[in-house]
């Protein structure tokens, strides 16, 4: 079990509030984190695994145009899958995890390319389809180091939110990370 899931299921339940997870690149790897703690029955809603580009649409209410002209690897698609999912669900707070883990790229974006977003109870961001934030990443290693990453980011992302660790920055952002810790 992980730590950062762990916090999040406390952290939820101290506040009485629930989350609902979309991934793509994980697979399921964050509902599983999620799922492996002890009383996340009492925040978790469920997930949404749309691995292939259409049920983002269909499934979380992606925008098919954006879709069509970026692909699925794009900011603006993992902050819209945030926010369908926790639509969709009905939970307090919605994650995603979009991105390429290899081996090969996708949608014009190199393998290690990973967005991740969270969409809450928060003020939105004038003009953006999600009222959360998202983080670009560009990960090194091989297809399971890039999605334990993703993983990772996804989690710390959503409890930088729950603590309140709010920078009033809510554009992407690129960091370097090396995926193999």
């Amino acid at each position: 079990m992980s730590p950062p899931a762990a916090d999040v299921v406390r952290l939820l339940t101290v506040r009485g509030e629930t989350l609902a997870v979309a991934e793509s690149l994980t697979g399921g790897l964050v509902a599983a984190d999620i799922t492996a703690v002890p009383g996340a029955s009492k925040v978790f809603r469920g997930s949404v695994t749309a691995y292939a580009t259409e049920l983002k649409h269909h499934l979380l209410g992606v925008d098919a145009p954006l879709l069509a002209t970026r692909g699925a690897v794009d900011a603006q698609v993992a902050s819209q899958m945030a926010a369908g999912v926790r639509k969709a669900l009905g939970a307090d707070w919605g994650i995603a995890t979009t991105g390429v883990a290899g081996p090969e790229p996708q949608d014009g974006q190199p393998v290690g390319t990973v967005f991740v977003a969270v969409d809450g109870p928060f003020a939105t961001v004038p003009g953006s389809a999600g009222g959360g934030k998202v983080l670009a990443l560009r990960l090194n290693g091989d297809r399971a180091e890039i999605r334990r990453e993703s993983v990772r980011s996804v989690l710390a992302l959503l409890l930088s939110e729950l603590a309140g660790e709010h920078t009033g920055n809510e554009r992407a952002q690129d960091t370097e990370q090396n995926g193999g810790f």
